[in-house]
């Protein structure tokens, strides 16, 4: 059986969606290389593509769409709620059948350097890849965005991993790296209040003492009018979903507002659904051998 590795890049276009198909055709048409699932966001102005595929070509069809966001994204008209350092803004590889967390981290690497040497952006490794302590968590290295980019890779400890040492005046700069599977999670609340979002954000992610595993942030949505704490849960196993939504509402009812949805952005591992399904229904002794399809397959 072929080696099989996931790929999850985010492109800082979420409103052209001719942009966006432009950007994605190398997964359509490399062999190897199958795309799974991507999706547009008006409000973060941003995209979320997943594709898997063989380490070589996939590799090669990555490093291809980084090339076409850097040529179609200009981050100078680019506005949206989500974070953004970058064109292509991140892009992780995760193991999925024979393929080791250090093979995901040798691609980052070698992706990394063609990705500087060839199209001039500066790269950052984070996660598994990250050759420094201070680079595993992408939030750290986003932190200033693509704004204030340019005084903090002068600073002592930001020079890039590979590529120049000043930003790409377009297309910023890159995160790449090696993880494991992450879930893109986002939970709307009852009431316009960014505010709200914000503080409720703070408390449930890890780095302000909340669940580990959780990086979270207030946004608001323009075109629904509503607030949304957007959430990037970096290990389902340890950190289950409903514990995010759970700690999400009882956080919400300190500033009366109600949760009144919430959503998954491209694919999601089925055992975080089935473990968040057995909690709400409190199933009792509950396998994954229960579910039809599992057991037909």
């Amino acid at each position: 059986m072929a080696k099989i590795v996931e790929c999850v890049p985010n492109f800082s276009e979420g409103r052209r969606r001719e942009v966006v198909e432009a950007i994605i055709q190398p997964f359509r048409e490399t062999a190897g290389v199958k795309l799974l699932d991507y999706s547009l966001d008006q409000d973060h102005n941003r995209s979320v593509v997943t594709v898997v595929g063989e380490p070589e070509p996939l590799k090669e069809a990555v490093f291809q769409a980084i090339a076409l966001a850097a040529r179609l994204i200009d981050l100078n008209q680019h506005q949206g709620e989500h974070p953004r350092m970058g064109a292509a803004d991140v892009v992780p590889f995760i193991p999925v059948r024979d393929v080791t967390m250090a093979d995901c981290v040798s691609m980052s690497r070698e992706l990394g350097e063609r990705v500087g040497r060839e199209l001039n952006i500066p790269v950052y490794l984070y996660e598994e890849a990250a050759a420094m302590p201070h680079r595993q968590n992408l939030a750290d290295i986003r932190k200033g965005q693509f704004e204030g980019f340019s005084q903090k890779i002068q600073q002592p400890g930001w020079q890039p991993d590979f590529g120049p040492g000043q930003v790409h005046p377009t297309a910023g700069v890159t995160a790449i790296g090696a993880r494991m599977p992450l879930i893109a999670y986002n939970i709307n609340l009852g009431k316009a209040d960014k505010t709200v979002a914000d503080q409720i954000a703070k408390r449930i992610r890890y780095a302000g003492g909340g669940l580990r595993y959780v990086k979270a942030v207030g946004v608001y949505l323009k075109e629904r009018e509503m607030a949304q704490v957007s959430i990037n849960m970096t290990n389902y196993v340890q950190t289950a979903l409903y514990q995010v939504f759970e700690m999400v509402k009882v956080e919400a009812r300190r500033y009366g507002v109600p949760v009144v949805g919430s959503e998954i952005v491209g694919l999601v591992p089925a055992a975080a659904l089935l473990d968040a399904a057995a909690y709400y229904l409190q199933l009792e002794g509950f396998s994954p051998q229960q579910v039809l399809e599992n057991r037909l397959e």
